[in-house]
């Protein structure tokens, strides 16, 4: 039995998180919520968590690959 599990964030997340990092801005809206970080550190960690959880493999500056592994693993 194949189970699947739905990522918990979505790519749009992940994109407004990343243009709030890119920005400097602590507080980020995800469609109909809005999340205000503590920290760069926190806004960073959350932003590999996303990274896993979709399977995004961040590999440099304008660069992004995506993992092709069943389970999103870079």
């Amino acid at each position: 039995m194949n189970v699947i599990i739905a990522p918990i964030f979505t790519i749009d997340d992940y994109n407004a998180l990343k243009l709030a990092i890119a920005s400097g801005e602590k507080r980020v809206k995800y469609s109909d919520k809005e999340t205000e970080y503590r920290s760069l550190a926190e806004m960073l960690a959350i932003l590999r968590m996303m990274e896993t959880d979709l399977g995004v493999c961040n590999s440099g500056i304008g660069r992004r690959t995506y993992a092709v592994t069943s389970k999103g693993l870079c």
